[in-house]
């Protein structure tokens, strides 16, 4: 199994999960501006979209886009996702929540050419990130166990911290539990984030 990913990306998080999980990937590197691989492939004939995640399993086939590969990720180690008769949809819930409302403003207070938009992006994502940490009650989104929606939680968070986004000191703490695991540490010096 292959995954395709940008150091730092949002695909830190399905590299996290991953680790979590238990299950082993080789990884592959892409350079987003160029959409060439570490090998010089064309990563498009991979995945048409142009970024990453993608999952490539054994067989050829592939997966893309970080909910999609963290239900799958969670499917195989069900301790990756809450408990419960809904768990694994509120960990699909959230994992919909991030991606399109939090991670979607995030790249455009980034790359938006127009200095409002960009404004306003940092608004819309200070704001819900507060939403999330005003009902984080325990160490993780759904209690006292770590999930697939807590990876990618953590790379906004990181991303968050790391721009100059004013976050919640609950917040800094999370990120700070999130990184002290060791999967995760695993994960950030397998990317040369440590």
């Amino acid at each position: 199994m292959k995954l395709y990913l940008t150091p730092g990306a949002c695909s830190l998080a399905d590299h996290i999960a991953l680790t979590e999980a238990g299950i082993e990937v080789e990884t592959i590197k892409v350079d987003l501006s160029t959409r060439r691989t570490e090998h010089d492939e064309d990563y498009t004939a991979v995945n048409p979209k142009g970024y990453v995640p993608a999952l490539v399993f054994d067989d050829g086939e592939v997966l893309t886009e970080n909910v999609a590969i963290m239900d799958w990720v969670a499917s195989q180690a069900p301790h990756l996702a809450p408990d419960g008769r809904l768990g694994r949809s509120r960990n699909v819930e959230m994992l919909a929540f991030l991606a399109t409302e939090i991670h979607r403003p995030f790249m455009r207070s980034m790359f938006s050419p127009a200095d409002a938009e960009k404004q306003a992006a940092r608004e819309a994502v200070a704001g819900r990130l507060a939403l999330i940490s005003q009902r984080l009650k325990d160490d993780f989104l759904f209690g006292d166990a770590f999930s697939t929606a807590d990876a990618l939680f953590y790379v906004m968070v990181r991303w968050a911290r790391d721009s100059g986004l004013k976050i919640s000191d609950r917040l800094i703490d999370y990120a700070e539990r999130v990184e002290a695991r060791p999967a995760v540490q695993r994960t950030l010096c397998a990317e040369g984030l440590a």
